[in-house]
C-alpha cells in the first residue's frame, strides 16, 4: 500500500504542476491535485510507519464507512455526470443557449471554442434557430464572455440577427436565469456546453421552469478532463446542497 500511495501522490502532484505550467486553466480549482499529492504522501509516510496500523479498532471502522460512503456517492454522481456525455439535442429547436467560459486576450478558451463549433454545426442545419450567449465579464476577462461569443459566431457565418446577448451572469445558474428572460416561454430550449456539464446545466434548466429543454454536448479539452469532472461532482453537490436543482 504505501507504493501504491505514493505513486498516486506523485501522478496528482505531476498532474497539478502540468496544469499550472500549461496555463489552460480558468479557476484556482486544480490546487486540489496538489493538495490530494501531499495527503496521499502523508498517507503512504504513515502507511509505511505502521501508524495507520495503531488506530483502535473503532476508528478504523469508521474511517472505512466514510471512505466507502464518499467513493459511492461520488461514483453515483460521476455516473449521472457520465449519462449525458452523448446528448445530441433535437433538431428544430427554438433557442440554443451557449453557457459562458472564460475569454482570455487570444479569444475564447478552449472549452468555450469547443461549445461555440457545437453551437455553429446545430445552427448551420437548423437555420431558423435562435442562439442567445451567456457570460458576463470575469476580472481577468478582456471582455465580457458574451460579447467573446457573439464575435467568434459571427466571425464563423452565423447571422448576428440571430444572436441574443445576455452579459450579465457569473455563474451556471445565472447563465440559465438571465438567458430565460430573454426567451418565450413556449420556446423549446437547447442547452450548449462541453459533456461533463450537460448534466448540471440541463437539471438547473429544469429546476428553473424551462418547459422543453435538452442538451447539446460539445466535446472537452482532453487533458482537462479528469479536472473538470472532479470539479463538476463539487459543483451538482452544491447546487444540490442550495436546492438549485434535483437529481
Amino acid at each position: 500500500m504505501t507504493y501504491i500511495f505514493l505513486t498516486v501522490g506523485i501522478l496528482c502532484l505531476l498532474y497539478c504542476a502540468g496544469i499550472l505550467i500549461s496555463g489552460v486553466f480558468g479557476s484556482w480549482f486544480f490546487l486540489i491535485w496538489g493538495a490530494a499529492g501531499a495527503g496521499f504522501m502523508a498517507l503512504a509516510w504513515m502507511w509505511k510507519n505502521n501508524i495507520i496500523s495503531r488506530l483502535p479498532a473503532a476508528v478504523k471502522l469508521l474511517l472505512v464507512i466514510v471512505l466507502a460512503a464518499g467513493i459511492l456517492v461520488f461514483l453515483f454522481i460521476e455516473g449521472l455526470i457520465i449519462s449525458r456525455f452523448h446528448s445530441k439535442g433535437e433538431p428544430g429547436l427554438d433557442y440554443l443557449i451557449v453557457l459562458g467560459a472564460q475569454m482570455r486576450d487570444s479569444g475564447p478558451s478552449k472549452a468555450l471554442a469547443l461549445r461555440l463549433d457545437t453551437a455553429v454545426t446545430y445552427l448551420e442545419e437548423n437555420e431558423a434557430t435562435l442562439v442567445v450567449v451567456s457570460g458576463g465579464k470575469g476580472s481577468n476577462e478582456p471582455v465580457s464572455e458574451a460579447q467573446g461569443m457573439f464575435d467568434y459566431l459571427v466571425a464563423k457565418g452565423i447571422a448576428p440577427e440571430r444572436i441574443v446577448m445576455e452579459d450579465k451572469s457569473t455563474n451556471t445558474k445565472e447563465n440559465l436565469e438571465f438567458s430565460q428572460k430573454l426567451i418565450p416561454k413556449a420556446a423549446s430550449v437547447g442547452i450548449v456546453t462541453n459533456n461533463f456539464h450537460v448534466y448540471r446545466g440541463t437539471r438547473l434548466a429544469v429546476k428553473q421552469g424551462f418547459r422543453t429543454v435538452c442538451g447539446l454536448a460539445a466535446p472537452s479539452d482532453i487533458p482537462m478532463q479528469a479536472n473538470n469532472m472532479v470539479r463538476e461532482f463539487f459543483c451538482v453537490m452544491k447546487d444540490l446542497l442550495y436546492g438549485n436543482m434535483t437529481l
